[in-house]
C-alpha cells in the first residue's frame, strides 16, 4: 500500500488564524516560515477487498469545488508572528548550491481532491496527556531573519511592499515589489514579496497559471545574491508545498531534495522531504530520510510517527508500535493526527494488546473519530451512527426487496465465475487477514461499472441498474465476495460515514460470522443484512465450506443529493 503525509505546522485557533498580527512599523520582516504553513490532510486509499483500511495521503489541490461538513480549508498565507530581529545568520559569502525553479516541464494540475476529516467535536472530557500539554511553557519562537544587508538599505520600500500585501491589496503590492525589483534587481525580500504577491493573487483568482507563476518566482529566491538562510528555507519549502498542492509530487521532491543537501543538518527539511516521498508512494526514501532525521534528532516526535507508520505499512507491526506511540507521546507539531492514532491501535489490536482501546478513546477525545468503535476519518456531520441497520430504517425498501427476490439468479451467476483458473475473483491484498483466503469479484467502484465484470453476471447488473442509490454511490462498491474455511479478517473500520453495507448472504454454511461494535451476527441465504462498516468490525469463516455473499454499498439515506453529487469518491 501507498502511504502518507505532509509538512508539520501548529495547530491554531480560528481565533488565532483569523486576529491581526501584522505590525505597521516592520511589515517586510515579519514573515515566518509559519506565513504559508497548511494543515494537511489525510485521505483513505480506495482498496478492492471487502473492507478498507487507510493508508495514503491526499495532496490538496490549488481549485477546491466541494467540501464535506468540517473539511479543514487552508489558513490565510499572509499570517505573521511577530518582528524579526536585523542580524544576519549566516556568512553572506557562504557557498551555496544554486537552487532556482525546478518547474520548466509542465505537468497537468491536479484540479479537484478535497478531503474531510471527522466532524464530531471532541469530548469535554481531557486527557492526561492533554492537561500536561497545556502545562508546558511554549518555547519561544526563534525570529526569522529575512534581510540581508542589502536589503536592511532598502527597508522602508519593502516595508511600504508589504503593507500593501498585508492590507490585501494584493494587485497593487505584485506591482510594487515588481518596481522593487526593477530598481533593485538583487534584492532576495523584494523576490520574496514579488512570490507571496503572486501566491495571494493565484488563491484571489483561483488560478493554477499565477500560481504557477509564485512557485517560480519562490524557487528564484535562492539564487539571488546573499539571501538569508531564513529566508531560502522559507521560500524554498513554500515552493515545494505549493508544488505538492497542484500535484506536481515529483517536483517538490526535487525541490526539497536540493534544500536538504544544502543545509543537511536541518532536520524540519528532511521531515518535509520525508513526507514528499511519502506522497510519491516512495516509502524506501521515506525511511532512509526519517532515519536520518532520528540520527540527527532522536526524540523527533514527527519523524517517530512516519516511521511507525511506514514500518505499520510494510506489516512490521511489533516494530511499529514504540515508533508511533512515542511519535504521539511527543505531542510534537505534526503528530496529533487520526491516521497516527488509528494505525497504533490497528497494531496494538493485532498484537493483542487492550491498550489499544486506550488510544481509539484519546484520539477520539482530540476529535479524530466520532466514537471508539465508528473511526473512519472522511465524515459528513450530523449523519445517524448506528453499527446495524434495519431495512425500514435505511429505507431503500425496493432495492433490498429486489436483492432478496433475485437472490438464486445473484447466487448463481456468482458461482459461474468462481472458477480459480479464470481469475475473476481477486485475493484480498491489504493486509486485513491474520489467515486464510478471502476474494472478490467488483461489478462496481466509485459509481463506475465495470462493464468487462457486468458481460459475465448480465442478469445481476441489470437487476442493480436502476438503483442509483448504489450503482452512483462514489464512496463504495457492488462486489461478490467470497471467503474460504479458516479465515479470519481483524478488527477494522472503514473509511468514511457517507455509505452504509448490504451483504446479501449467498452460500452460507455453519460457522460464519461477523461483529460490527460489540454485536455479532450471522448471515442467512437469501436475506440482506445492513451495517455501518464505518464502525469496527471483523469477520470469522469458522465452516467446513466457502461462504459467498453479494456486497452492495449505498450512501447514506440522509445525504442530499447535492451532497451525493459533490462528495469526492473514495
Amino acid at each position: 500500500a501507498a502511504v502518507p503525509l505532509p509538512e508539520p505546522v501548529e495547530e491554531v485557533t480560528k481565533e488565532e488564524r483569523d486576529a491581526p498580527k501584522t505590525t505597521e512599523e516592520h511589515p517586510a520582516e515579519e514573515v515566518t516560515a509559519e506565513e504559508h504553513s497548511e494543515e494537511h490532510v489525510y485521505h483513505a486509499e480506495e482498496l478492492t477487498d471487502e473492507e478498507e483500511h487507510m493508508d495514503v495521503v491526499e495532496v490538496h489541490t490549488h481549485v477546491e469545488e466541494h467540501t464535506e461538513g468540517n473539511e479543514p480549508t487552508e489558513p490565510d498565507h499572509s499570517e505573521d508572528t511577530g518582528e524579526v530581529e536585523e542580524t544576519l545568520t549566516r556568512d553572506e559569502t557562504e557557498p551555496e548550491e544554486q537552487l532556482g525553479d525546478t518547474d520548466s516541464q509542465e505537468e497537468p494540475a491536479v484540479e479537484t481532491i478535497s478531503p474531510s476529516k471527522i466532524e464530531d467535536k471532541p469530548l469535554d472530557k481531557r486527557s492526561e496527556s492533554e492537561e500536561k500539554k497545556e502545562e508546558k511553557v511554549p518555547a519561544k519562537k526563534k525570529k526569522p531573519k529575512l534581510l540581508n544587508k542589502f536589503d536592511k538599505t532598502i527597508k522602508a520600500e519593502l516595508d511600504a511592499a508589504e503593507k500593501l500585501r498585508k492590507k490585501g491589496k494584493t494587485e497593487e503590492a505584485l506591482k510594487a515589489f515588481n518596481e522593487l525589483l526593477s530598481k533593485y534587481p538583487q534584492s532576495p525580500r523584494a523576490k520574496y514579496g514579488k512570490g507571496q504577491s503572486e501566491d495571494d493573487l493565484a488563491e484571489k483568482m483561483r488560478s493554477n497559471e499565477m500560481l504557477q507563476k509564485a512557485i517560480n518566482t519562490y524557487g528564484e529566491v535562492a539564487d539571488m545574491p546573499n539571501p538569508t538562510t531564513d529566508l531560502v528555507k522559507i521560500a524554498v519549502k513554500r515552493q515545494a508545498n505549493r508544488q505538492q498542492f497542484l500535484g506536481h509530487i515529483k517536483r517538490s521532491v526535487v525541490t526539497l531534495q536540493k534544500l536538504t543537501n544544502r543545509y543537511p543538518s536541518d532536520v524540519s527539511i528532511k521531515n518535509e522531504l520525508g513526507v514528499s516521498y511519502l506522497l510519491l508512494g516512495d516509502n524506501n526514501n521515506a525511511k532512509r530520510t526519517y532515519e536520518e532525521v532520528l540520527a540527527l534528532a532522536p526524540n523527533d516526535g514527527f519523524a517517530k510517527v512516519h516511521y511507525g507508520f511506514i514500518l505499520k505499512a510494510a506489516n512490521q507491526i511489533a516494530e511499529s508500535i514504540p515508533y508511533l506511540k512515542e511519535g504521539l507521546e511527543s505531542e510534537d507539531p505534526g503528530t496529533d493526527d487520526g491516521r497516527f492514532y488509528f494505525h497504533l491501535g490497528d497494531a496494538l489490536q493485532r498484537m493483542g494488546d487492550k491498550d489499544a482501546y486506550k488510544w481509539y478513546e484519546l484520539g477520539h477525545q482530540r476529535g479524530h473519530f466520532a466514537s471508539v468503535w465508528q473511526r473512519s476519518l472522511y465524515n459528513v456531520n450530523g449523519l445517524k451512527a448506528q453499527p446495524w441497520w434495519t431495512t425500514r430504517e435505511i429505507g431503500y425498501t425496493d432495492l433490498v426487496k429486489t436483492l432478496e427476490r433475485n437472490w438464486k439468479t445473484i447466487r448463481d451467476e456468482g458461482m459461474s465465475v468462481m472458477d480459480q483458473e479464470k481469475g475473476f475473483f481477486l485475493p484480498e491484498d491489504e493486509n486485513l487477514r491474520e489467515k486464510g483466503n478471502w476474494g472478490q469479484f467488483t461489478l462496481w467502484q466509485q459509481g463506475r461499472k465495470n462493464e468487462n465484470s457486468c458481460k459475465h453476471v448480465p442478469r445481476t447488473c441489470a437487476l442493480l441498474e436502476k438503483f442509483p442509490e448504489s450503482t452512483g454511490c462514489k464512496r463504495g462498491q457492488v462486489k461478490y465476495s467470497i471467503m474460504q474455511p479458516g479465515t479470519h479478517v481483524w478488527p477494522h473500520t472503514g473509511p468514511t460515514n457517507c455509505r452504509l453495507r448490504m451483504h446479501l448472504g449467498l452460500v452460507i454454511p455453519k460457522g460464519c460470522r461477523i461483529r460490527c461494535a460489540n454485536d455479532t451476527r450471522e448471515w442467512k441465504e437469501g436475506k440482506v443484512v445492513i451495517f455501518d462498516d464505518s464502525f469496527e468490525h471483523e469477520v470469522w469463516q469458522d465452516a467446513n465450506s466457502y461462504r459467498l455473499i453479494f456486497i452492495v454499498d449505498v450512501w447514506h439515506p440522509e445525504l442530499t443529493p447535492q451532497q451525493r453529487r459533490t462528495l469526492s469518491p473514495i
